[in-house]
């Protein structure tokens, strides 16, 4: 049997053209900072920037490439995050393209870069009570 792993994904490897502009987006976006500790490592031009959520449980390492291949990075959230993430997508003009998945609600989107990102819920039955396909509650 395989040891434990208690600390859960550690960071998600991400190559983009430039570092400062999809940090810029994922700040304006899905609300991730740089990580002052570990900016020293960006110094370096092939070194990773860094970014946590707000609740610093998700980093992004953000290396530089003049070729970079896109990734698929899918969050989860509560029935009721679900739902303000919609609303926050539609309110920054984000194109996304929602899926019911019958055990959960996704909502798909893409990054400056070409990277794709879902929002998961398996809250699906207060989704579908609440916001159904593209409605923000109590629409």
């Amino acid at each position: 049997m395989a040891p434990r792993l208690s600390g859960g994904v550690d960071h998600i490897h991400m190559y983009v053209p430039s570092r400062r502009e999809a940090a810029a987006w994922y700040s304006a976006v899905l609300g991730f900072e740089p990580v002052p500790e570990l900016l020293f490592w960006a110094e370096p031009e092939n070194g990773p920037l860094t970014l946590r959520n707000p609740q610093d449980t998700i980093h992004l390492a953000l290396f530089r490439s003049a070729d970079p291949r896109p990734v698929f990075i899918a969050f989860g959230a509560s029935g009721e995050e679900y739902l303000a993430w919609r609303a926050h997508l539609n309110a920054a003009s984000i194109e996304t393209r929602e899926r019911d998945h019958t055990v959960s609600w996704s909502t798909y989107f893409h990054d400056p870069f070409g990277n794709q990102i879902e929002i998961t819920s398996y809250d699906h039955a207060f989704v579908s009570a609440n916001g159904g396909p593209g409605r923000t509650a109590g629409a």
